[in-house]
This record gives C-alpha cells, sequence and structure tokens, in this order.
C-alpha cells in the first residue's frame, strides 16, 4: 500500500470517528496519526485531508446531496459518507488528478463499506467532474 494510500485510510477512521467521538484537540489528533503512520509525509497528508474535510464539510456535504439524487448525507452508511466526503475534499480542494482520487475512494470503499459501497461512491464521485 503506497504511503498516501495508508494516509487515506488514517484519515478515513479520523472522520468516521469524527461523527461519534470527535478528537477535537490538534495534539490528540497528531498523537493519533503518528501512531498510526510514523512517516512525516504522511502524516502531513493525511493531516491535510482531515483538516480539509472539516473545514469544508458543509460545502462537500451539499455538493454530494446535490449529485446523489435521492440520497441524503444521513441516509448513507458512515462509511460510504465518508469516504466520499474525502474523495469530494480531494477532487473539488486538493491537487490529486481526478482518475486517482476515484480510484483511491473506490478502494477504501471496497475495503471499509459493504459489498456495493465502491460502486456506490464511484457512481457519485464521477459526476463531481461532469
Amino acid at each position: 500500500m503506497s504511503v498516501r494510500s495508508r494516509s487515506r485510510e488514517v484519515a478515513l477512521q479520523i472522520l468516521f470517528e469524527d461523527e461519534h467521538n470527535s478528537r477535537a484537540s490538534v495534539a490528540e489528533l497528531t498523537e493519533f496519526i503518528h501512531g498510526r503512520l510514523n512517516n512525516p509525509e504522511a502524516e502531513e497528508f493525511a493531516r491535510t485531508l482531515i483538516l480539509g474535510v472539516r473545514r469544508n464539510l458543509g460545502e462537500i456535504d451539499q455538493e454530494i446531496e446535490r449529485i446523489a439524487q435521492n440520497w441524503s448525507i444521513g441516509r448513507m452508511a458512515a462509511t460510504d459518507r465518508n469516504v466520499l466526503r474525502l474523495g469530494a475534499f480531494e477532487i473539488l480542494y486538493g491537487d490529486t488528478p481526478f482518475k486517482v482520487a476515484i480510484n483511491e475512494s473506490v478502494e477504501l470503499a471496497k475495503r471499509f463499506g459493504s459489498e456495493n459501497s465502491a460502486q456506490f461512491v464511484n457512481g457519485i464521485l464521477d459526476k463531481l467532474k461532469k
């Protein structure tokens, strides 16, 4: 698994956890990320993803809901919702190539979601470019 893929995995864990028991302080977040990655480059990328999604959460969720016809953010499985947020952040605000952002999100969905998650995530994120 690449360094950036591992960073995305850790970012997903934090975003999922944010919904239940957020690590609000930067020190707690930094400690968790360092314990999981122990690589300065990977840690910085994970922190950028997490803080970027948190900072733009309202806009990201609005964009996802606009595209995901008949699906509100609240109706989506928590894993799918957070994979979508992460992928949408990279597509809308990051410098990750579109195809890479989608592929990485689909892989996260396959690993952590249900059997239909990868298809669901792919379908929604693909519409972000159009």
